[in-house]
């Protein structure tokens, strides 16, 4: 991708499925990669065995906590000197009826996918500000689109993912700073099947067959490949949009 090599890209939510895979993407690209996680452990795996591709570190940060971003941006901005391209990808999941969700798993939903996005977004766009010069690309989802059933609350916080974007688009424009989304559909993903094991044997076969007309689950590294795309110099007249990657899901009646 034109204009990626050298540029520092941090990766909130990078230590496993789709962020881990944006990472590896980035650093084959030849950039320096930062990352965050919510477990220690999974930090420590995901940048120990990612270090053979190049430059990368990483520490472990609760995304919704001002004071842990606060200490990952710093963090971030010391280890590769500038951050260029900001992967806002941390996010959470889970099954739930309308009528049974509870207000914590309400409030737990919103505080990683949306103000987690907010406050590191944010963050680093201040910082992208004072340079008039970044990318920011948010992590959205076909269910910010359209609604799908006992997703309530993380349909919420995905559409707001969207026009979070789209705000921050019209408002960082004219500072340098391009901004845009991802709207994967069903990516297999270590937390999709977790999901999936709760649904009976076969669930992602039969959802593929169902609905996605390419009858298949998308790819972490499909989506890494879409992350790598809108930050680099290729993309440099894409901006305020979301980057559906679904497989054909939301072209089905």
């Amino acid at each position: 991708m034109r204009g990626l090599a050298g540029r520092g890209v941090l990766i909130s939510g990078g230590s496993s499925g789709i962020g881990l895979a944006a990472a590896q993407r980035f650093l084959e690209e030849r950039c320096r990669v930062f990352l965050c996680g919510l477990d220690p452990g999974e930090v420590g795996r995901a940048v120990a065995g990612l270090a053979g591709s190049g430059d990368v570190s990483g520490i472990a940060c609760d995304v919704s906590r001002p004071g842990d971003v606060d200490r990952l941006v710093d963090s971030a901005e010391a280890a590769l000197g500038s951050i260029d391209v900001l992967a806002n990808n941390a996010g959470t999941a889970a099954r739930s009826p309308f009528l049974e969700i509870s207000p914590q798993d309400w409030d737990r939903t919103i505080a990683v996918n949306l103000r987690g996005m907010f406050l590191v977004a944010q963050a680093v766009g201040r910082r992208m500000a004072r340079r008039g010069a970044g990318v920011i690309i948010n992590m959205s989802s076909t269910n910010g689109i359209a609604g799908e059933q006992d997703y309530a609350h993380y349909n919420s916080s995905k559409a707001g993912v969207l026009l979070l974007t789209k705000t921050m688009a019209v408002e960082l424009g004219g500072l340098g700073i391009r901004v845009n989304a991802l709207c994967p559909g069903y990516i297999s993903t270590p937390l999709n099947a977790a999901i999936a094991a709760g649904l009976g044997e076969g669930f992602e076969d039969a959802y593929a067959r169902e609905r996605i007309p390419l009858r298949r689950a998308g790819t972490a590294a499909e989506v890494a490949a879409a992350y790598a795309f809108l930050a680099s110099d290729d993309a440099s007249f894409i901006h305020g949009t979301g980057l559906v990657i679904d497989g054909g899901q939301l072209a089905m009646m």
